[in-house]
Formats: C-alpha cells, structure tokens, sequence
C-alpha cells in the first residue's frame, strides 16, 4: 500500500505527517470505499492550503484573485466563467481544464490577453468547475478557489459551488450503495472543499453575510468558517465617503480602517480580522497592467491646474469629459485601471517627487492599496497555521468518511485511532483548533470575556498576539502566560460546566506550552 508521502506532494508539517501516517495504517482496517476515500485525504494533506475566495456578486472577489496571483488571469465581467467554480493551482504549464459533471476533462488555451477564455465553447450545464494551472510562484503554497457570487446565482451555479467546496454532506435520495471502491458523493463531499475562507464584503455588511460564510465551509466535513481558518477583507475601501463614518474627518483610508473594525465586529467569530483593500488598484499594480504608458500620462496630468485638477476628479463622468491636453481616451484607461481614488493618489506621488519613475510609481500605488496588509495576514492566519488547518479539515474528513461507512464497528475503530492520536502531546494544537471551534460555534457557551481569551489564544500565531500583549518583552509575556496557565486550570476544576472544563484544559496547556517556548527561547529569561 502506498505510503502517505507518495500520495500527494511535500506535507505542511508534522501533524499532517501524523494524519497521514494514521489513514495509511487505517486502510487495511476499513472497507474499500473508505480506503478510497482515506487515500484522497492523504493527497490532500500533500497539496498546497486551499483557500476559496467567497463573497457576493459584484464585490470584486474575481480582481482579488487577480491581485494575489499576481496575473489578470480571472475574469472580472460577467460571463460563463463567472458561473463557476475556478480553481488555480501551481502547474509546469499554463493551461485551462473545463471538467465535466461525468468526469470528462477538455483543456483550452489561455485567451490572447492571459486571461480565462470568456466563452468555453463547450454546453456550461454540463460543467462541473474548471483548473486553471499556473507557473506561478505564489501557487506553489496555496491554491486559490474563485467561486460565483452570492445574491444572483441561478440554482446550477449554486449546486456547483456546493459540490466543488463540500456544503452538499448528504446522499441523494435514491441512491443506492454499491460494492464499489468509487467514492459516493456522501464520501466525495466529506474531502472536498477549501480549507480556508477569504471573504470578501463592501461597504455593508448584511444580516445573512454571517450564514454566506457558514455555507462555504471553510474545512472539509462541514467544518464551519471561523477565526482560525477564515479572514474578511472590505473591499473597494476607496468608494467609502469618509463623511458617513464617524471620526473619520476626510481620510478615505481611515474611514475604511474604521468600518473594517466594525464589520469585524459584525462577523465576528466568523472570521479572525476584516481588512480593508481596494481591489482594482491592487490587480493593476500587482498583475502589470500598470504601464510606463499610464505612468506618463499621469504626469501630464499632474500639470493641470489644481482647480480643474479638483473638478475634474468629482466624477468618472467630468474626468473623461473635461477639456485637458491627455486624451478623453487615456483618461478612460486610467480609470479603468486605478478608478478616481487611485488617479489622485498618483499625481499626488508625482507631485510630491516629480522624478518619480513608473516603477516606483506603480509601487507607491500598490502600497495605496492596502494588499500587503492583506498579504500579511494571509500569511499569519493561513500559511503559518497551514499544518494545523490542513490535518483539523483531514481529521474532520476521517470522521465524516467513517460516519458514512454506516458500520459501526469501522466508526468505532476510527474513533479509537483518532483519540490515540490527539492524546500525544504534539497533537496539542488540534485540541486547541478543536475547541476554538467549540466556543466560536457558540456548541460550549462561555462568558463573553472567557470566550474573547479562547479566540485570541487560537486564532493567532504570534506569541504576543496570543497573550494580547504584542511588542512587550518577553520576560512580561511569559509571567504572564504562566498566570493564565494557572488561572484557566482553576477554572477547570472549580466553577466550569463539564463543556467548559474540556475547554479550560486545553487552553491551561496552551498557556503552559506558550510559557515553555518562551523559556526555551530565551534560556536566561
């Protein structure tokens, strides 16, 4: 039997490795469609995070794409391909598979400019989502999920989205069992989906954006989004009047900063952070559609009068239409690329340094954007975590394949490997996954201010962050962590509901653990 390692491609770290190993050893152990379905969580452990980019139609979740990938590669008008799901992973050569509801798989070229093809040529009915393979550094460590958006999708849209990302759980009704060591869609669905959510909102945030991330499940099995697997950004942060947000004055970019702390608020314990980015800004900065071209028609722009200067930005429509030495033509480009907020920021840059080359112009417009911020903290919440997100959504999966299985004597024998497996003390940090996920569900009520302590001990990978206390020397955070070790084991033993003593155990031994990193690290402390 094959070896995890042989399954799918270098693993994140040690308790995908521990995961792994335990499918491997079970698959003697279970019937045939359940190996199956093991051997298609241990590819999964060895492919890149999964993230899927989520949110309603229109909120510039296709341009996102494009910013991170670094490529205009996504289509952004409504179309075919905006019906479907888009995977795009890291491949050797670029290329488009169309695949098929009945497994099929066509491959077509890239459009002339790079992008996806806006028309498939082929009946969409029958398409279940397309691959989309890049030679893309950035993919190497993360494949991104476009998905259709919210709020106007017809129903076949919707039931792909539901497949692809796993929010379909149950079988059809009808269907029959079969000997086969075919995965059934009960099977299929439990290891399908994203790992995690990057949900993308504007300027408001509505009432069932908090049940649109509960249906992209963010780990496989049903797992739902939450703070350690799921961020939010605010998007088009630049259409935002500062005058509608209290204490904002006239900085767009303070006003954006200020609704993203309050929608994340609002999603909370959905997601772990809202961010504001300006997502066109991003994509033309970032993907190479900024020219040297548009850099010089800015600079010829920055010549204008600063009373036409300020008419002229009131409006797309008196942009293009004013009278002024760069062509009505140029001007629709540039608005196209950078939109007014964008245009601003750049002759102001020029301005400011009128030697300023294209280059660094097109990075001071990318700094404009808030996308490293965005960056950062994919990184922090995603990337640093990817381990412990990858073997949580692969347990998860273990579980929902044997629960399929409907023979309790396998269930049981999978149960049993699970526990002995979580019971090392290298598995501490699924616990800790576990019951962050307990607490931000609201399955283990606790007091606002425990639960506040749980979410911010789980949900970040920063020791300071951890404790609350970033930038403070490290002596502070580790008296402090021992205090709290001490404080949450009392609270398990005195006062807790039996819900809340599982809990308060497992934060006690990530204070504990948080404590002896610190002293390992800095032996003299």
């Amino acid at each position: 039997m094959t070896a995890p390692a042989e399954q799918g491609g270098r693993l994140a770290g040690p308790l995908s490795t521990s995961v792994g190993n335990l499918c491997h050893r079970l698959q003697s152990q279970v019937s045939a469609r359940t190996a199956a379905g093991f051997a298609e969580v241990m590819r999964r452990l060895g492919a890149p995070l999964q993230v899927a980019v989520a949110g309603r139609i229109k909120s510039g979740k296709s341009t996102l794409v494009n910013a991170l990938i670094g490529r205009r590669v996504a289509p952004t008008d409504v179309g075919e391909c905006t019906r479907l799901v888009t995977r795009f992973q890291y491949g050797t050569v670029d290329r488009v598979e169309v695949v098929f509801t009945d497994g099929r798989k066509q491959v077509l070229p890239f459009a002339p400019d790079g992008s996806i093809p806006a028309e498939l040529g082929v009946n969409i009915d029958e398409v279940s989502h397309l691959e989309a393979y890049l030679t893309n550094a950035v993919l190497q460590g993360m494949t991104v999920i476009d998905t259709p958006g919210l709020g106007s999708l017809d129903a076949a849209s919707v039931s792909r989205t539901e497949e692809l990302l796993g929010a379909a759980k149950h079988r059809k009704d009808g269907d029959e069992e079969t000997g086969s060591d075919e995965l059934d869609d009960t099977s299929r669905n439990a290891v399908a989906g994203a790992e995690a959510v990057l949900y993308v909102v504007t300027q408001g945030v509505r009432a069932d954006d908090q049940q649109a991330l509960a249906a992209f499940t963010a780990a496989t099995a049903s797992r739902e989004a939450g703070p350690v697997n799921a961020i939010a950004v605010l998007n088009k942060a630049d259409t935002i009047a500062p005058e509608s947000v209290d204490g904002a004055g006239d900085d767009v970019w303070k006003a954006a900063t200020m609704l993203a702390e309050k929608q994340a608020a609002t999603l909370k314990p959905r997601v772990a952070d809202v961010l504001p980015v300006i997502g066109l800004l991003a994509e033309s900065a970032e993907s190479g559609a900024f020219t040297s071209a548009d850099a010089d028609a800015l600079r010829q722009l920055s010549e204008v009068d600063d009373a036409s200067l300020e008419t002229m930005l009131i409006s797309a429509d008196i942009f293009t239409t004013w009278e002024c030495d760069v062509p009505s033509g140029i001007r629709l480009r540039l608005l196209e690329k950078l939109d007014l907020y964008g245009i601003r920021c750049a002759i102001d840059a020029i301005r400011a340094e009128p030697e300023l080359t294209a280059g660094a112009l097109r990075r001071k417009l990318l700094d404009a954007s808030g996308l490293a911020a965005v960056r950062a903290r994919l990184a922090m919440v995603f990337a640093a975590r990817a381990d412990g997100i990858k073997a949580a959504a692969a347990l998860a999966s273990v579980t929902a394949l044997a629960h399929a299985s409907g023979d309790p004597a396998e269930r049981q024998r999978v149960h049993d490997a699970i526990e002995v497996l979580l019971a090392k003390p290298e598995a501490h940090q699924l616990r800790l996954l576990e019951a962050l996920t307990l607490v931000a569900s609201g399955a283990v009520d606790m007091p606002e201010d425990l639960s506040e302590e749980v979410l911010r001990v789980g949900s970040n990978a920063d020791i300071g962050a951890q404790l609350g206390m970033p930038g403070r020397p490290r002596p502070e955070l580790a008296a402090y962590a021992l205090e709290r070790a001490g404080w949450w084991r009392s609270f398990a033993s005195f006062g807790a509901t039996p819900a809340q003593s599982r809990v308060a155990h497992v934060v006690h031994r990530a204070y504990f653990l948080i404590w002896q990193q610190i002293r390992t690290d800095n032996p003299a402390g």
